[in-house]
């Protein structure tokens, strides 16, 4: 009877149950190694009652709904991975930079971060750091906009396969951490970026916020927004072609901003297309889509 009751709910939320429970798991296993395994256990523990009390709460009003639908799964997300600092250098210590540089290397016969300083100029730089910094809006609005129509069914298959494209860049991480080029080739880039307005704010705003979480590959930056923007085409055609070029200026700026390899991006590329095949196999099974007509209608009606 649990084990269906836990089926039966929303994709989303077994994935953040069952990422924060492997989580959980790897501190145990390494927490002689890992700073702070006490306190990731009850940052973890934590969200996790949290996810049962939300959901549980849900059908108590429109604020519950919206913060069951939106803005938890966010908060998930964003604590996730800023525990991230705490967990990779500790289980997985050596950074696999010297590969990515020579693989990048290998492919251009150069460093591409290099040699783009022969097109950097302060408004582009300006604009590139605009168009990384898009990250964080994108998957919102998305979510506003089916979130406002009550197109719910859409919203929740949405929600899964962004979320499962966060976790596994997650993953990846833990598996192949890496600093990124920002740190690893300052030493032979001969200027550091600047911008005409904006960029020196985004980038110390960004620096504070993300930390060093050796979150370099895959590049999820690039695999989030290209999921987002395969949701947006089968579910909001309009935002998908506001989407495409701001998505196709944020893969080059994760570049030229210094953020990423090459190889870094063409691994989020790759984690894009294990995210849609893997969340749609997964989506199109869940007992939860099976919910009847009247279920979800009287849902509705316990939030309006």
């Amino acid at each position: 009877m649990i084990k269906g009751l836990f089926l039966r709910q929303r994709p989303a939320d077994i994935l953040n149950f069952l990422f924060l429970l492997v989580l959980t798991v790897i501190v145990a296993v390494f927490h002689e190694k890992i700073k702070n395994p006490s306190l990731l256990v009850v940052l973890y523990s934590v969200l996790f009652f949290m996810q049962a009390a939300v959901i549980m709460l849900r059908h108590r009003g429109k604020f519950w709904r919206l913060f069951y639908s939106l803005i938890f799964p966010s908060i998930s997300i964003l604590l996730i991975f800023d525990s991230l600092g705490w967990i990779v250098h500790y289980i997985s210590p050596s950074d696999i930079d010297p590969m990515l540089i020579r693989l990048d290397y290998s492919m251009f016969g150069c460093y591409p971060t290099v040699a783009l300083e022969s097109f950097t100029t302060p408004l582009l730089t300006d604009l590139f750091q605009v168009a990384y910094s898009s990250y964080y809006v994108i998957p919102f609005s998305l979510g506003i906009a089916l979130y406002r129509k009550g197109r719910m069914e859409e919203f929740d298959h949405t929600l899964f396969l962004i979320m499962l494209c966060f976790y596994l860049s997650y993953a990846g991480y833990m598996i192949f951490p890496a600093l990124g080029p920002r740190f690893t080739m300052a030493h032979l880039q001969s200027f550091e970026l600047e911008g005409l307005f904006m960029a020196g704010y985004i980038q110390d705003i960004l620096n504070s916020l993300e930390g060093v979480k050796r979150d370099a590959f895959p590049s999820g930056h690039t695999a989030v927004a290209l999921t987002v923007v395969y949701m947006a085409w089968k579910f909001e055609r309009r935002l998908f072609y506001v989407f495409v070029p701001v998505v196709a200026a944020l893969v080059v700026s994760t570049v030229y901003c210094r953020y990423h390899y090459v190889i870094d991006v063409m691994g989020g590329v790759a984690l894009t297309v294990i995210t849609i095949v893997m969340g749609e196999a997964i989506y199109g099974m869940s007992p939860y889509r099976c919910c009847t007509s009247e279920e979800k209608n009287t849902a509705e009606t316990k939030d309006s």
